[in-house]
């Protein structure tokens, strides 16, 4: 009798965590769900977003006037770019263009493959074997075992990451309280679909904290993620779709932190897909930086009105394609002042008959 009831409790908290996550699951989760309903629904537009969490906090969509859709991710790595280009391929209409935007740490270290990517049912068991074959094939499992310290062995745990095995949840049950988060991840999950996939991080009004970059003392891309990078530009390649990488700025205090040819050797490294990938192409700094008073929290996020100066200044660069290399360093060499600065002032500033007092791109960062 006890056995049974033991056994009925179970399955319903198993039937919980595979239907309802939105009641118990970490604050992120619905920004993550919101570009998975996204996907489903094919609802993508012309340009696509993928990437990183300062790409998936610093790029509004609906600031723009072309029709996109932002599906970066906190802690995302080529890994789950692929994994989202993957979905959209699927669809009847496809994106015009991408915009490829990971800073240099999601080329070099292992992130939150796990605690989030599989977590969030973002990979299904397919590209979880993918991972492993490929980890395995590279000699390089710096992600496939990443914090593997359970005991469980590899195709064990993969296979409990499959079916939702109720035991990876039960932090999130606990903290959570089964039900207690459900209000709030519905809220989170309204705004992200408003926002076409858009969510902050911090929002606090400025941080002089060293992000990830500043620590970091060489670029050495890791070979899984480098797979996948590579991955993700054949796909592409294949279907004709052109790509634009675009960095979003870091604050100040990492940019000065940040190793002395890290810069360097990131851009050379990317210069050589460009040469290999007519289609991609990469679209001023890659590690620009702003000053910390647009940045949210220690992970150098822009805050609010960092990612609106942004957001409306790179919408109005793609609004001229012809201009979109110039604009883009100057958007990203410093912050336009107000909103109508971006849209009248600043943007004319980066025409070929700008004046010659307008201050030239940085080349800081390096």
């Amino acid at each position: 009798m006890i056995g049974g009831t033991a056994v009925a409790v179970f399955c319903l908290v198993w039937l919980w965590v595979l239907t309802m996550k939105l009641a118990f699951l970490d604050p992120e989760y619905p920004s993550w769900r919101a570009k998975q309903t996204l996907l489903a629904r094919c609802d993508l537009g012309d340009v696509l977003i993928l990437g990183d969490s300062r790409a998936a906090t610093g790029m509004m969509p609906v600031r723009w006037r072309v029709r996109a859709t932002n599906l970066a991710v906190g802690g995302g790595e080529p890994i789950e770019a692929l994994a989202a280009l993957n979905r959209a391929m699927r669809c009847p209409r496809l994106p015009k263009q991408i915009i490829l935007s990971l800073d240099a740490v999601h080329f070099t270290e292992p992130d939150l493959f796990w605690e989030r990517t599989a977590r969030f049912g973002f990979v299904d068991g397919d590209e979880i074997a993918t991972l492993r074959d490929v980890s395995h094939r590279l000699g390089d499992v710096s992600v496939y075992e990443l914090r593997h310290n359970d005991g469980l062995p590899s195709w064990l745990r993969d296979a409990m990451y499959r079916v939702r095995f109720p035991s990876l949840y039960f932090s999130s049950l606990m903290k959570g309280g089964f039900v207690l988060r459900w209000p709030r991840n519905e809220a989170n999950l309204a705004a992200s679909l408003a926002s076409r996939g858009q969510y902050f991080f911090g929002t606090a009004s400025g941080s002089d904290i060293v992000a990830a970059e500043g620590h970091l003392r060489e670029f050495r891309p890791l070979p899984v993620l480098e797979w996948y990078f590579n991955r993700i530009l054949e796909q592409l390649a294949a279907h004709g779709i052109p790509s634009l990488f675009i960095e979003v700025p870091m604050n100040d205090a990492t940019a000065r932190a940040v190793a002395p040819g890290v810069s360097g050797a990131f851009r050379a490294w990317l210069a050589t897909y460009e040469a290999r990938y007519p289609g991609f192409r990469v679209v001023g700094e890659v590690m620009p930086h702003w000053p910390d008073a647009y940045f949210g929290d220690g992970f150098a996020h822009l805050n609010p009105d960092g990612a609106r100066r942004f957001s409306d200044g790179l919408g109005h660069c793609l609004d001229e394609p012809e201009l979109l290399a110039e604009c883009v360093q100057r958007l990203q060499a410093a912050p336009p002042n107000t909103q109508n600065e971006a849209q009248y002032g600043w943007f004319n500033a980066t025409a070929p008959e700008a004046s010659t007092s307008v201050r030239p791109s940085s080349k800081r960062g390096s």
